[in-house]
């Protein structure tokens, strides 16, 4: 399945059943999908307008950066997929199976994988969205403090994901460098994002 070509009806009709995808993971790659997509509006917006011609180089970069960035959330939500499902197997195993503690801590890392690389892409988004909102058009930055605030909660739904997997592991020092690598990302983006906000309001005034 491909979850990118779902229509937005099929994708929260899918989310709201009980099938084990998507889940919290995929929906944490949609909405920072939305998120970065809102910044690339605002140098829709801006590029082409005399008054921000010094910056149209610039936004023109910065629109092609948060294309690819898109692209790749839309492709962690199959991945997350993809990295969940093994690890279903996995739990449906026998607990006296002599190989499943093996196999559950290779399945745990690889399901962690998915959601460090979401939260890494989302500093990623919140960097660029910051460009996006001081440089952009005055009458499109709100849209640029919007996709920072959804980075920011997909962000944390990826570290919500990500802890949930590692909580598991037997391996605890892979678990604590993991934990340690969310934390900090969390701790930097989510005062970045909060900033971003508020230099947007003071723009609007």
């Amino acid at each position: 399945m491909d979850f990118r070509n779902y229509s937005l009806n099929q994708f929260t009709e899918s989310l709201s059943s009980k099938d084990p995808v998507p889940g919290g993971g995929g929906a944490s790659a949609l909405a920072a999908a939305v998120g970065v997509s809102l910044g690339e509006m605002v140098g829709s917006l801006t590029v082409g307008k005399k008054k921000y011609a010094d910056t149209e180089a610039d936004m023109r970069v910065w629109m092609e950066e948060a294309e690819k960035l898109r692209n790749e959330f839309l492709s962690l939500i199959n991945g997350d997929a993809e990295a969940f499902l093994p690890l279903s197997e996995v739990y449906r195993l026998p607990k006296e199976d002599p190989s499943r503690g093996e196999k559950m801590e290779t399945a745990l890392v690889s399901a962690a994988a998915v959601p460090m690389r979401l939260m890494e892409l989302c500093g990623q988004a919140i960097d660029l969205i910051g460009r996006f909102g001081e440089k952009g058009s005055r009458l499109a930055i709100s849209d640029a403090a919007t996709g920072a605030v959804i980075c920011r909660g997909a962000m944390r739904g990826a570290w919500i994901n990500l802890k949930v997997n590692t909580s598991a592991m037997k391996d605890r020092e892979t678990a604590v460098m993991l934990e340690q690598r969310g934390e900090e990302l969390l701790m930097r983006y989510e005062q970045e994002a909060e900033l971003i906000y508020e230099k947007v309001m003071e723009r609007i005034g």
